[in-house]
């Protein structure tokens, strides 16, 4: 059996982000932010204001792929998401209408990355502890800090919050922060909603 590969060098081999270089590609997910379980996919979020150029590029380039697929959803904006299965890796990609930084799977990413600069090791030990007992990424990440609401609209709207929030929410969970420079006075003043 052929080992697998090391996912960053699956996604290059694989091609897809010259496939999706047209629409503002960014890997997202378990995998970059090091929250990775086994059964993690590389995950990609895209651009498209044309949902259907998007779904003949990629079955274009990757319909040849084991276990290839493209669905549009039929709320929220309509999105496409395509997957497949290439050098030991299952791939998703998640395409929107709307712009990348705006999109909620972007933000989640975004602030949960800023969570684990932020934090020490033990924060990040937590995190997994969650998912090792079969929790997705957010509820982990809302669990270690101790958040009792709903973990998606949690986690996005901390997406929005100065750090200074971000280390305030890690501090009252008990979680050591990581040496770094001081906050400007007028940053610390953030209004921390948790």
């Amino acid at each position: 059996m052929e080992e697998r590969l090391g996912w960053e060098e699956a996604l290059a081999r694989s091609g897809l982000m010259e496939t999706l270089a047209r629409f503002d590609p960014r890997v997202v997910g378990t995998l970059p932010l090091g929250v990775a379980m086994p059964d993690s996919y590389i995950d990609v979020l895209a651009y498209a204001p044309d949902l259907h150029a998007i779904s003949a590029v990629l079955l274009d380039q990757h319909g040849q792929e084991g276990g290839f697929f493209v669905r549009q959803w039929t709320t929220r904006g309509r999105p496409v998401v395509a997957g497949f299965v290439a050098h030991g890796w299952a791939f998703e990609v998640f395409a929107s209408a709307e712009p990348v930084a705006t999109q909620p799977g972007w933000l989640h990413f975004a602030v949960e990355q800023r969570l684990l600069e932020l934090a020490g090791d033990a924060f990040r030990d937590m995190v997994m502890q969650g998912r090792s007992r079969g929790l997705k990424t957010e509820p982990a990440f809302a669990k270690a800090l101790g958040l009792k609401s709903d973990p998606y609209s949690t986690m996005l709207r901390l997406s929005g919050e100065a750090d200074s929030c971000l280390e305030a929410a890690l501090a009252a969970a008990g979680f050591s922060l990581r040496e770094r420079e001081p906050i400007t006075p007028w940053t610390s003043r953030s209004i921390c909603p948790l």
